[in-house]
């Protein structure tokens, strides 16, 4: 009967040395983490001395360099910003990106029909970011075909930006053709309100009807303004921005995403917008080509590749269903056996010069074997 309350004293006594206990495991880990912190500073010096927020210099940098090379638009985002020059990379007046002489070089016998202008839309591997003016594909789609093709790709755009800016030029420009190129990220760009610190035009679904929003769209938000907890804390930290690094999470921790719909809903929304490529092609009277162009990260992970190519495939079999014209661009590059293999085609992050050549071919060899008409 005395067993008990022997040991009742020794419980209220250990429950009261829990916090003490606590938090000295607590101050332990804090003091292990600001020496480790520390200790990689005094690793690069500089950082010892210095203590920005990595975050938002990188946003910061990206931002002004964004902001150099687009500007804002209230249906689209943002748009290449008109008579923009830099090493290797040129805008014109018109805000597309210059493609050449017509037919500089190129035999006869290899150029389709003349009539109105090819007019190609997509993101950064249209736009042929990481290659000089001459080496995007829709460069050397003009040198193949002698036909004058028009190179409205912009980087980061999602497959609904790339829809609408479709839209937007072919009334301008009365293509005969529209060659709308994406890879299978495009996709999950459209579950998205902001990218990489621009707020862009999104779709909900209702039915089977895509509904606009977001639009007119907002400025691009001061980066300051868009940290979160953690960004604006952790930030400041170089470990916190080394583990990053090794875990290869920075496009998360410094990219300025904002979905709006769950992950998987981009498949349906893409494939809605494909009806919208059609819609165009009857109205306009130009044929559409959607052609699939693929990340360079699909040759070095298997699994990767997987989903990448069941995105791409879904949304191809999506385009035909609407009676437009496809090309898979896969089958081609990975036929490639020159140096380094199909990896051998990118630069770091986008094709090189060989590698859109092949993309060119590839197209032109389809235009050609649907005879495209002229206007």
């Amino acid at each position: 009967m005395n067993k008990p309350d022997a040991q009742r004293p020794r419980g209220r006594s250990l429950r009261s040395e829990l916090p003490a206990r606590v938090a000295m495991v607590l101050g332990a880990v804090a003091a292990g983490l600001i020496l480790l912190e520390l200790g990689l500073r005094a690793s690069t010096w500089v950082y010892l001395f210095i203590w920005p927020n990595f975050v938002l210099d990188a946003r910061t940098v990206h931002t002004e360099r964004d902001s150099g090379r687009h500007v804002h638009d209230a249906r689209l985002g943002y748009v290449p910003r008109p008579a923009y020059a830099a090493p290797g990379l040129t805008i014109d007046a018109d805000g597309l990106r210059p493609t050449g002489e017509i037919g500089a070089g190129t035999p006869p016998a290899a150029a389709v029909e003349r009539g109105g202008p090819i007019l190609a839309v997509g993101d950064s591997f249209t736009f042929g970011e990481e290659v000089a003016d001459g080496e995007a594909w829709p460069a050397q789609l003009q040198q193949i075909t002698g036909r004058r093709v028009l190179n409205a790709g912009v980087s980061g755009y999602g497959f609904d930006q790339i829809v609408l800016r479709a839209e937007a030029l072919a009334a301008t420009y009365a293509p005969s053709a529209i060659v709308v190129a994406f890879i299978a990220d495009d996709i999950r760009r459209t579950e998205m309100q902001r990218l990489w610190g621009a707020d862009k035009p999104y779709f909900d679904i209702e039915g089977e009807t895509l509904v606009p929003r977001n639009v007119p769209v907002p400025p691009r938000a001061d980066p300051r303004t868009t940290l979160n907890f953690w960004q604006r804390t952790l930030g400041y930290s170089y470990l916190a921005d080394f583990l990053m690094r090794r875990l290869d999470l920075l496009y998360d921790w410094y990219g300025d995403h904002l979905r709006v719909h769950p992950r998987g809903t981009g498949e349906r929304i893409a494939c809605l917008l494909t009806g919208r490529l059609a819609d165009l092609q009857r109205s306009s009277g130009a044929r559409v080509l959607v052609v699939a162009e693929y990340d360079p990260v699909v040759w070095n992970d298997a699994a990767f590749a997987a989903g990448q190519r069941r995105l791409t495939e879904g949304l191809l079999a999506c385009a035909r269903q609407h009676g437009l014209d496809t090309v898979d661009s896969f089958e081609t590059l990975a036929a490639y056996r020159g140096p380094g293999g199909p990896r051998g085609l990118y630069v770091q992050w986008h094709m090189n010069d060989r590698g859109n050549r092949m993309v060119a071919e590839t197209i032109a060899a389809d235009l050609a074997r649907r005879h495209i008409p002229p206007r």
